[in-house]
């Protein structure tokens, strides 16, 4: 992994590298060996008015469809050729194993980006509705806030959207999984995108963040985080009326309905759990299990937790690596700890140190959790399973829907009408019925407190364009 640049010194802006205002830096660690990998500029006010006024005047809501759809083309060829250097990247600043980096960190943003060209390609921008022209135009300039724990997905799926639409961006990754944004900016770069439509500002998020959450010159904010993040964005953002996505937590319940096939769905439902060690929005982090079956359930856990091999993640064999960063590992502990005082069963690991180098976390089932208790409610954002027994159908959509969140989840019946019916009375945004495969075009974000819009295919790209009605005599 020698061949990758990871001391940062300069940002994108108005398509060059340049330095930034100021000389404070932001030290990137790799989570498995606790050494420090990397650095990144930690940007200013200035650096984002500059990358803000860059974005503006790149701007030109007249740029054609072809003109795009030229440019995402080239954008997303540019970036396939990154994707193995991406992933070797994207393993080392955040821990996600190897494997798992070169296919659901790097193989799902690449299937995103096409979906949305394909959506370029088929949209129609008017339509006529009685005597109106109804149109649809570029937003302006995008501010893209984006998380961690998939660093590439969550860029893609806000830049290629953006570009698409024939918007501009500036773009904030996160502090602890930056440098492969870094990569992918490069890349964009490469590919001819003309200076101005992508910008980079890394830096802290109560200065990056705020400024652009705030800042009068910026069209939409788009950002993926903590709910908490979330709500202050929000709040900034309406200072000056702008348009506002926000992609937030989750606390997803995986419902087992009496009938499924209750191996099938608690194996899915524990990988589901800990892909990328636990850290993903969209985990089902609830098992909801009859209670007539609730004793082999818990067999059948504990049974696929045992194969979960927890170690390096640059060895192929590893399925769990570490928390993403030293906080994440302590907020992941405290669950655990607090967890047995308010009635839950430890099942399967806990929160012994498992290496003596690394932010490792064994990977953890809890059976007997109370719907109503911190780990029945709370996202956790770790390798922690809550399972959860029912006695009725009704009890199981009480539970599925009695916490603030709203993201994702799955259903699991006897047949696809009865997990279908039962998954229209749940109150979020994406459900899997009995397995049901992920579909990067169809589009994903949350009920309640899970945010506001939705990204992916035709109806993310939609998020990027304003409507207007032009009444013809």
């Amino acid at each position: 992994m020698s061949n990758h640049d990871y001391h940062r010194t300069e940002l994108y802006i108005d398509g060059e590298w340049v330095a930034p205002t100021g000389t404070d830096a932001i030290e990137v660690i790799n989570p498995a060996t606790e050494r420090v990998l990397g650095v990144v500029p930690s940007g200013t006010d200035a650096d984002v008015d500059a990358a803000v006024a860059a974005a503006r005047k790149a701007f030109d809501p007249n740029i054609g469809v072809a003109e795009r759809r030229e440019r995402l083309d080239a954008v997303i060829t540019s970036m396939e050729k990154r994707l193995p250097d991406i992933a070797e990247t994207i393993t080392s600043e955040m821990g996600a194993p190897i494997r798992i980096a070169q296919s659901v960190q790097t193989q799902v943003p690449l299937a995103v980006a096409r979906g949305f060209a394909d959506a370029l390609a088929t949209f129609e921008f008017e339509e006529r509705i009685g005597n109106s022209l109804v149109t649809r135009e570029p937003y302006g300039v995008v501010a893209a806030i984006t998380p961690w724990n998939y660093p590439l997905y969550q860029v893609v799926a806000k830049v290629i959207p953006a570009i698409a639409a024939g918007c501009t961006v500036v773009l904030k990754p996160s502090n602890e999984a930056p440098l492969s944004v870094f990569e992918f900016v490069e890349s964009l770069h490469d590919s001819g995108l003309p200076p101005g439509v992508v910008n980079l500002v890394s830096g802290a998020g109560r200065v990056i963040g705020e400024r652009l959450s705030e800042h009068a010159d910026v069209d939409f904010v788009s950002f993926t985080g903590s709910t908490g993040v979330g709500s202050r964005v929000g709040e900034l953002a309406g200072k000056t009326i702008k348009k506002v996505a926000l992609e937030l937590g989750g606390k997803s319940a995986n419902v087992i309905l009496d009938g499924a096939d209750l191996t099938t769905a608690v194996k899915v439902g524990v990988g589901n759990a800990f892909l990328n060690g636990g850290q993903t929005c969209m985990a089902w982090t609830r098992m909801l299990v009859p209670q007539s079956r609730y004793a082999e359930a818990l067999e059948i856990v504990e049974s696929a937790v045992a194969k979960y091999t927890v170690g390096d993640p640059t060895d192929p064999g590893t399925r769990l690596g570490p928390s993403a960063s030293a906080a994440q590992q302590q907020t992941v502990l405290g669950f655990i700890e607090r967890a047995p005082g308010e009635g839950a069963r430890l099942l399967t690991g806990g929160a012994q140190k498992i290496r003596d180098v690394g932010y490792y976390v064994a990977p953890t089932v809890f059976a007997d959790v109370d719907p109503e208790s911190e780990l029945g409610q709370e996202e956790v954002f770790g390798p922690v399973l809550a399972v959860i027994p029912f006695g009725d159908t009704d009890e199981a959509l009480e539970i599925a829907n009695g916490t603030p969140y709203g993201l994702s989840g799955a259903v699991w019946a006897t047949d696809e009408d009865t997990a279908v019916a039962f998954a229209r009375q749940v109150q979020t945004g994406q459900l899997d019925i009995n397995g049901g495969k992920y579909n990067p075009a169809a589009p994903f974000g949350g009920y309640k407190k899970s945010g506001i819009g939705r990204e992916l295919g035709r109806i993310g790209f939609e998020e990027f364009l304003q409507i207007k009605s032009l009444q013809l005599p």
